[in-house]
């Protein structure tokens, strides 16, 4: 019998070329993933050290200090603690409920990263509802919050869990009809992140939503607070009452999951405020592009990518500043005030924002 030995060797190179082919589209990939999870990484610490100084200012008292210079490191130092922490579970609780909820409340929140447009072309996925994807997806976490103050075994936990989800559902709704209203006018006409983001470029500073929806801004502002149970909003994990809500029977890193998860809820919320209201990633002059401004070509697209980046973290962080200094500033409201304010305020004026906003767009036809 005789073997052909080049018609084997091809055979060995088309597969070799083929395997190849597939570990190039994996890393693919995984690459922009990676990255962006060191992004939101860096990005959570940053958060955690701007609030601590800018408490202690607030405050009038010194911040982290010790933790390399600025005290920057103390967040990480905080994190490593928690990871050689003891992991202890409840004797009588689920604890199935109780390991898994801390992971479903990080990982609903870290997927909804992937439809942020961080500067021009630079998203993980572009979809044409991206906007409604984040809302569904957000919505699954207060599942996570429920399971683990179910799986507790603790009425404390429980009913942080329960006000949770209450919370969720109160302020889910009015954040939705928001954003419905805008993607009802005729200058987006899209759920696309990156198409409201370039619907707000024209006009530059007067381009915004935030002009065109102040009431919707400042509806869509209030109920991003409660969904992250930032202060006045925190009832389910309110001290004086439920000792620390459904994170009561936590510790180590299943604790610093739920640490984090409010961090970067707190993070993804900022940037869709930047996106929805505030333009993205374009600057605020009128009839000027970004690298025009800096005398880029338009083959250098790192160094205009990275300034979109610039514009798009400068955005954020001034709606993270007013998130925090809200915290020392406004008393926490009791349950029955924070529901009345969902359900009686803020639907009722989502609502009449939505119809102004299709009758404005039915008479403009």
């Amino acid at each position: 019998m005789i073997i052909d030995t080049t018609g084997v060797q091809a055979i060995n190179s088309f597969s070799i070329l083929e395997s190849l082919k597939e570990v190039y589209g994996t890393i693919c990939i995984l690459v922009p993933v990676l990255i962006l999870i060191l992004g939101i990484t860096i990005g959570v610490l940053v958060i955690v050290w701007l609030e601590r100084e800018i408490s202690a200012g607030i405050q009038q008292r010194i911040g982290p200090e010790y933790a390399g210079p600025l005290g920057i490191l103390q967040a990480l130092a905080d994190g490593t603690k928690l990871l050689f922490k003891e992991n202890l579970l409840p004797a009588r609780g689920d604890r199935g409920l109780f390991s898994v909820g801390p992971s479903i409340a990080v990982i609903s929140i870290l997927l909804s990263y992937s439809v942020i447009p961080f500067s021009y072309r630079l998203i993980l996925v572009d979809l044409s509802n991206g906007v409604f994807l984040w809302i569904a997806i957000s919505s699954i976490a207060p599942i996570g919050l429920l399971m683990s103050g179910y799986g507790s075994n603790n009425k404390y936990s429980f009913l942080g869990g329960l006000r949770a989800a209450a919370q969720s559902i109160s302020y889910e709704i009015p954040l939705t009809l928001c954003v419905l209203s805008i993607s009802l006018r005729v200058i987006s006409n899209s759920l696309s992140t990156v198409d409201i983001v370039e619907a707000q470029s024209k006009y530059g500073l007067w381009g915004w939503n935030l002009w065109r929806q102040p009431i919707g801004f400042l509806v869509f502002l209030i109920s991003s607070l409660a969904e992250c149970e930032r202060l006045p909003f925190d009832l389910p994990e309110a001290e004086e009452e439920l000792v620390a809500g459904y994170q009561t029977e936590y510790s180590g890193i299943k604790f610093g999951l739920f640490y984090v998860a409010s961090y970067l809820n707190l993070l993804v919320s900022s940037l869709f405020v930047t996106v929805l209201y505030l333009g993205g990633w374009n600057f605020s002059i009128p009839y000027l592009f970004v690298p025009d401004l800096f005398g880029i070509k338009a083959k250098d697209e790192v160094l205009g990518t990275t300034i979109g980046i610039f514009i798009t973290l400068a955005k954020t962080f001034l709606f993270l500043f007013i998130s925090i200094t809200t915290r020392w500033t406004l008393p926490r409201l009791r349950m029955d005030q924070l529901l009345n304010l969902g359900w009686k305020f803020l639907l009722p004026i989502s609502l009449g924002n939505l119809l102004l906003t299709t009758s404005s767009q039915l008479l403009s036809l």
